[in-house]
């Protein structure tokens, strides 16, 4: 009982009465000041209006029967006989009887209809906020039955246009938010195991199988550049993990990076290395953006060796940094499909699968981009170029510069 003297019904309840109340109240009162205001001169001019006197000279009258006759106005100047005030002293005892008895009467009445008045405005006020507050039980009921195993489930609210529906659906967006995070957590926790336990799978093989036995110095030579090569992959592998932790963590300080002379150093160091066939151009703008330089560095990096890893044999690179703000990274490859550009921007995520070959990478490098982009307040969109180019193309806007229109087709990565 005390929880629900204690509830937002209980209040919604005393608030929605209270006004209910207040206004009969002051209904009543408005009519009982102005009826008090006009009652004794509409009584007194009815009353006054008339006069007793003999009817014998009516027809269908018994006679001597004291009837009222029509009220006689005196002459201007004459005055009245001791009869005439008299009957003017009884008019107006009878006019203030009259309206006392009124008065009386319409108070009494008042304040019957105003206590109904008031018990039927409690219990309406109590149905009123049950059907208020009716939403927010099944919003807190959901709330409280949801678990890492029925993220499922929505409130799915059937209801008219309103802030509680708007409520309930922000909600249900929430929901959708938190599963695809719980999702993606899952999938990266099941990858990273994966990826860290596929070379320790095969150090154990070429420690076990390879050098077993009194090997010969070849053989031993060979393990050896195998172990060295698997250590160096998990190495790389344990690096990206600690950046894409940083870049989640977000920026402690920033300061004004020359995002062009950035770009222009690592396009120096991608066209050393890039196949000699894979033609790279580059149309950089000036552009200082705020942020850490280490962090872009290493975005700008990532896209640049996904660019190259990923195109074909006399393929085309391009790298645009525009005034308004927009780093544009396109280069060709296979045709992908659209439908498959979101999951590229997760980690461990790839577009065939790993054939655990020499510099495949371990499928973190745009995950990567997208989380520093996020921690600089960047929009990374990414977006597969037609046929028969194909390609990736990624675009990442930085706040520092003026919004820009998206092209239709982009996926928001960030």
């Amino acid at each position: 009982m005390r929880a629900v003297l204690h509830s937002e019904r209980a209040r919604l309840t005393v608030l929605y009465g209270s006004l209910l109340l207040l206004a009969g109240g002051g209904l009543i009162a408005l009519i009982n000041i102005l009826l008090r205001n006009g009652l004794y001169t509409r009584i007194s001019g009815a009353v006054m209006t008339t006069r007793p006197g003999y009817a014998d000279q009516l027809p269908n009258v018994i006679p001597g029967h004291r009837l009222p006759v029509p009220a006689e106005k005196l002459d201007p100047g004459a005055t009245p006989t001791p009869e005439q005030l008299e009957q003017w002293r009884a008019t107006q005892n009878l006019t203030t009887a009259v309206e006392q008895a009124t008065l009386h009467e319409l108070l009494i009445v008042s304040l019957v209809a105003l206590a109904v008045f008031a018990v039927l405005s409690i219990w309406l006020a109590w149905w009123m906020a049950g059907r208020v507050l009716r939403p927010l039980g099944v919003i807190t009921e959901t709330a409280r039955r949801l678990s890492g195993a029925n993220l499922h489930e929505r409130i799915g609210l059937k209801a008219p246009p309103g802030e509680l529906k708007r409520l309930a659906d922000t909600f249900d967006g929430m929901l959708d938010r938190m599963e695809d995070l719980v999702g993606a957590q899952r999938r990266f926790a099941a990858n990273a195991a994966h990826e860290l336990r596929t070379p320790l799978a095969v150090q154990r093989a070429a420690a076990e199988i390879g050098l077993a036995g009194d090997p010969p110095p070849q053989k031993v030579a060979r393990i050896r550049s195998k172990l060295i090569e698997v250590a160096d992959s998990s190495q790389h592998l344990v690096e990206s993990l600690l950046l894409l932790a940083v870049s989640e963590e977000g920026l402690e300080a920033t300061e004004p990076v020359d995002l062009r002379a950035l770009a222009e150093a690592e396009l120096a160091a991608a066209r050393a290395t890039a196949p000699q066939d894979l033609l790279v151009v580059g149309d950089l703008a000036p552009l200082t953006v705020a942020g850490d330089r280490t962090l872009l560095g290493h975005l700008v990096r990532n896209l640049l060796a996904n660019a190259v890893r990923h195109n074909r044999a006399g393929g085309r690179l391009e790298v645009t940094v525009s005034p308004e703000g927009v780093l544009t990274v396109s280069n060709t490859g296979p045709v992908i499909e659209p439908r498959d550009v979101p999951r590229l921007l997760e980690p461990f995520r790839r577009r065939a699968e790993r054939q655990h070959t020499a510099g495949e990478g371990a499928g973190l490098g745009l995950s990567i981009v997208a989380s520093i982009a996020r921690a600089h307040g960047a929009e990374l969109t990414a977006r597969a170029n037609p046929a028969p180019g194909g390609g990736l193309m990624v675009r990442v806007w930085f706040p520092a510069g003026a919004p820009a229109a998206r092209p239709a087709g982009e996926t928001p990565g960030a």
